[in-house]
């Protein structure tokens, strides 16, 4: 039998797990304020709220912990992150990379019609009703964006830091609210008009711009 023939032995495929739907009530948690930074996560206690074995749950925080949102450290166990100052700075300048393409992309390459999704977003932040469901917003706002840019492994590259972004928005809020609501819709709104009229230097500073207030009041506090 030739190397060509021969067949091929592969794992038989596994569908998605328990501890995958156990992250992702753990990781909604966080995104909503129920566990914060710094709270830690149980397995017993987390393994009795869900009413599961501590094997999902296991399996769930390495999973949150391989996303940058959980941090296990042996003498304390599993934690939310509190991101570093490090962290910050490392997560702003790789976000502002990956935004830097994606904006230009969508404003150089994107259809009207791809636009839509980006606009439905920024209107979707006039229902939110507090900080936690306006974060929410604001980074399904930038899927939009990042999918817009028809981009797959910018895409990925997003999706790959996404969690941390969230958590990131999420200690900015737990720093302020201060006009956050109000102040949040109208920076987007003006994100949407300039990529619209295809300005790419005014949409690159508005973008920039917009990382940078919860960038400042998060590094200065």
């Amino acid at each position: 039998m030739s190397k060509k023939d021969k067949p091929v032995t592969l794992a038989p495929a596994r569908r998605r797990g328990l501890g995958a739907e156990v992250a992702d009530m753990i990781r909604s948690s966080i995104f909503t304020g129920a566990f914060q930074p710094g709270d830690a996560l149980r397995e017993v206690d987390l393994s009795k709220a869900l009413e599961v074995s501590r094997g999902p749950v296991r399996d769930a925080l390495q999973l949150l912990e391989r996303e940058g949102i959980v941090r296990s450290e042996w003498h304390r166990g599993a934690t939310v992150t509190v991101l570093s100052d490090q962290d910050v700075a490392e997560l702003d300048s790789l976000r502002g990379a990956l935004e830097h393409l994606a904006v230009r992309r969508v404003v150089e390459q994107a259809g009207d019609f791809d636009l839509i999704p980006i606009e439905i977003a920024a209107k979707a932040m006039q229902r939110a009703e507090d900080p936690y469901g306006m974060v929410r917003c604001d980074i399904e706002f930038h899927d939009a964006v990042y999918l817009a840019a028809k981009h797959s492994r910018l895409l990925e590259a997003w999706y790959a830091i996404r969690s941390q972004v969230f958590l990131f928005l999420i200690m900015r809020v737990n720093t302020s609210t201060a006009d956050y609501l109000d102040h949040v819709r109208l920076e987007h709104d003006m994100l949407v008009a300039a990529l619209k009229a295809r300005n790419l230097e005014a949409a690159l500073e508005m973008f920039a711009v917009h990382r940078k207030h919860a960038f400042d009041l998060l590094t200065s506090s």
